[in-house]
């Protein structure tokens, strides 16, 4: 920098001030006229540098696409895969938040700080559920060179604590690299009423969705939005779109027309399907031959009964489950060859890299009959009573609709798997082995791709320095003055380009919940844990998966010094990788940060607050006893307060100057007429009662008369309610659909003053109190 006359020594730097010329290239005068002007250089990505679309989908098992052996019409990934790669050895975390972080940073998932699904904070390193600083996301590296980088779906990397709109957003996706996002933080949604749809930084407050609306329709808008107004923008910067689809993860939820296509096409079972799609992957290629396929899933608690056992009644509502499944997957395909068309309409699809693949196999969360209610099947707790039903009956043309959450039997989820064992969450290759398809058509032009099918090891990790490489981008050693933490994955680019290759991963770990492997050079070791029992090597079974893919041939007994050395090798890599302390049965893992504490505090809702965040709305009810003040200055009809949707909540609502009580049990109405409601002020108040067998008993008092004491009903716990609490309206998915069908939500039109929660004690069976009770008894006995 020069200047026409002496600088002011006051402009000059100072330890506490910048000279605000310094590193200026140009020269600066008192006037224009004396000065020369220079402009910075704006960082720019190489020249042609590729778009980049990763479609990642949520529970899709190996075998449900086209390319992998399925019936299930998917002509536009058929049309990928024909002139891409299908990797057929690729590996996955067998969990959601673990394999997105893996994917989206390039390391292990443990040492960012996802064991487990961001549903968890136990106070460990490997479960912090937040992405530090010196580990930088796909979208920040790419954004730092230049691309624009957009996010739709599934986010599932911010702990369910920190997904309100109170929080710091710090693991949100725009601090995580993105320019734009529209989605649902959490792990799962309704796709006919998102419970809070996020917009870039903010949740979004909607009271109703229109009849028509689907999640996976929407946010397919949404990017091909994304990507039409950056091209209106700017005809050549490239991008990056992480288009995360929370289907096909329960609850399995589809439209008519689409699940109408696939009527009949399931009624001879899941072991008639498994069959035709292994012969189908056989035909293809995609194994060697000689391989075999396992016989059913045979494991205590995870068994899949004959098809040909089961009644015609349970054949016929279990083969409409997977109708419904069918038509999500078909449905993501359509959505994807509209995301397509629109690059090919602006000439960029031969140009854009796409990859299509799933963060883990498919799920036995099902259970064995399946459910058409998933927060009754879907929950953990040690106390279930015995007169738990973890389904309700539904109206067949309900199945798949929005007033049923269903999921499908684990026979489907094994089906889904095929030709490999048992589901997500398990270390065997149901859980960790996904279809993966990678296209890029100017890739192959310039020698760079080579299609066809790839059987070398790969492994969820390597997918960001593979897309960095084939960016020709090189990730830094540090960024904004932060050394980063080295990289797990393998860039394999030499792989794309040459089917010989050798694989440029040849060794792995694994942990899931207890479920542990380590692979090396073909050689597969793993353990199917049952929880509660010893981590030792009594539980590990080795397999050489060059030869025997399907892991059906246990060698640990003819080779225990192999099975010495990578277990051996297990062992440290999970020192080294934060995997340690493994889960046990001290009820660690349900252990909260003590500052959540302060979410159990009373807290009053004026009209007008949007709706509060699922998990923070939980903290107020679960597994305790609580009251709910309701103040009203003039009555009116409409909604007081509720809290949860379809899949379970309560409401109080005032309909014709009478005041209900709604309970939704899991998809099972109750309502209870609380008696007239006059003209002028009320104090209603709502109180229940945690009694044991996971029960509330409720009443209902107006004006301190008492009006109403329905018989005791299943606390609500898990996932549910899983929309969290509106005041004065009941949005989106209701928790009467009767009232919804008669008023939509039903807003209050009469002047509504307050409604205060004043969470009461922990019941019977909530944590603290279970534990509470052991540490009594262990004390007797000492």
């Amino acid at each position: 920098m020069t200047t026409g006359t002496p600088r002011d020594p006051a402009t000059r730097s100072t330890p506490t001030r910048r000279d605000p010329y310094e590193g200026f290239a140009g020269r600066v005068g008192r006037t224009f006229a004396e000065s020369e002007p220079a402009w910075p250089t704006r960082t720019a990505p190489p020249a042609k540098a590729p778009n980049i679309v990763v479609v990642l989908v949520d529970d899709m098992g190996f075998s449900d696409i086209g390319p992998f052996g399925s019936e299930i019409p998917t002509p536009v990934l058929d049309g990928l895969a024909d002139t891409g790669v299908r990797l057929t050895n690729y590996h996955t975390m067998p969990l959601c938040s673990p394999a997105r972080a893996a994917l989206l940073t390039g390391l292990n998932p443990h040492r960012v700080g996802y064991a487990m699904v961001a549903n968890s904070d136990p106070g460990f390193p490997g479960y912090g559920m937040e992405v530090a600083d010196d580990i930088p996301t796909l979208a920040e590296l790419l954004h730092d060179a230049g691309y624009a980088t957009y996010a739709v779906g599934k986010w599932h990397l911010v702990r369910d604590s920190a997904s309100n709109a109170a929080d710091h957003r710090g693991n949100w996706p725009l601090q995580k690299g993105f320019d734009r996002y529209y989605g649902v933080l959490e792990g799962l949604t309704s796709l006919f009423h998102p419970h809070q749809l996020v917009r870039d930084n903010s949740p979004l407050d909607i009271d109703e969705f229109p009849d028509d609306y689907y999640y996976t329709d929407d946010i397919t808008d949404e990017a091909i939005a994304m990507v039409k107004s950056l091209r209106a923008h700017d005809p050549d910067k490239p991008f990056l779109l992480y288009l995360a689809h929370n289907a096909v993860h329960g609850p399995l939820q589809a439209k008519a027309e689409d699940i109408a296509r696939h009527r009949g096409r399931y009624d001879d079972g899941w072991d008639a399907l498994r069959e035709r799609r292994f012969a189908a992957q056989l035909a293809a290629g995609l194994f060697p031959p000689g391989t075999e396929l396992p016989e059913r899933n045979s494991e205590a608690g995870l068994d899949v009964p004959a098809w040909d056992t089961l009644t015609p009644e349970q054949q016929r509502l279990y083969a409409r489950y997977m109708e419904v499944y069918a038509a999500l997957v078909d449905n993501i395909d359509q959505n994807l060859g509209r995301l397509t068309d629109t690059l090919a309409a602006l000439g960029e699809l031969d140009n854009t890299i796409v990859v299509f693949t799933s963060d883990n196999g498919g799920t036995g969360e099902g259970g064995l009959e399946g459910t058409r209610s998933y927060f009754s099947r879907f929950v953990h707790h040690p106390r279930l009573p015995g007169d738990w039903n973890p389904d309700v009956d539904r109206d067949p043309d309900l199945i798949g609709g929005p007033r049923s959450l269903v999921h499908y039997p684990r026979g489907w989820g094994m089906a889904s798997n095929t030709p490999f064992r048992l589901y997500k969450g398990h270390t065997y290759a149901g859980g960790v082995r996904v279809p993966f398809v990678l296209s890029w058509p100017d890739g192959v032009r310039d020698g760079r791709l080579a299609t066809g099918l790839r059987p070398q090891y790969q492994y969820v990790t390597d997918i960001t320095p593979t897309l960095l490489e084939l960016a020709g981008l090189t990730r830094p050693e540090t960024r904004r003055g932060v050394p980063l933490q080295e990289l797990d994955g393998t860039d394999f680019t030499p792989v794309l380009a040459d089917p010989a290759h050798d694989s440029t991963h040849p060794e792995q770990y694994c942990e899931m919940t207890g479920n542990r492997s380590h692979y090396r050079d073909g050689h597969k070791l793993v353990t199917l844990h049952r929880p509660g029992t010893p981590y030792d090597d009594t539980e590990w079974a080795l397999y050489d998966i060059r030869t025997d893919p399907t892991e059906i041939h246990d060698l640990a007994a003819e080779n225990p010094g192999l099975v010495k050395e990578l277990s051996t090798a297990w062992e440290t890599a999970a020192w080294r990788n934060g995997v340690f302390p493994l889960p046990d049965h001290s009820g660690a893992l349900a252990r909260r940060n003590p500052a959540e504490q302060r979410l159990g505090r009373p807290l009053t809702l004026l009209p007008g607050t949007p709706e509060l965040e699922r998990y923070r709305s939980s903290r107020l009810v679960s597994l305790r006893s609580f009251e709910i003040a309701v103040a009203v200055d003039e009555t009116g009809d409409g909604v007081l307060v509720s809290h949860g949707d379809q899949g379970g909540g309560y409401s109080l609502y005032v309909e014709d100057r009478r005041l209900t009580f709604a309970y939704n049990e899991y998809g099972t109405l109750h309502e209870t007429d609380a008696g007239p409601l006059g003209a002028g002020p009320h104090a209603i108040l709502l109180t229940a009662t945690a009694e044991e067998g996971l029960r509330w008993r409720f009443a209902v008092t107006v004006d301190g008369e008492h009006r109403a004491a329905p018989d005791p009903v299943h606390q609500l716990i898990g996932m549910a309610p899983f929309q969290g609490i509106s005041v004065g309206i009941d949005r989106k998915s209701p928790v009467s659909w009767p009232l919804f069908e008669r008023h939509r939500s039903f807003r209050f039109t009469g002047r509504l003053r307050s409604v205060t929660y004043r969470p009461g004690a922990p019941g019977p069976d909530a944590p603290e109190t279970i534990a509470a009770a052991l540490k009594e008894a262990a004390a007797a006995f000492e």
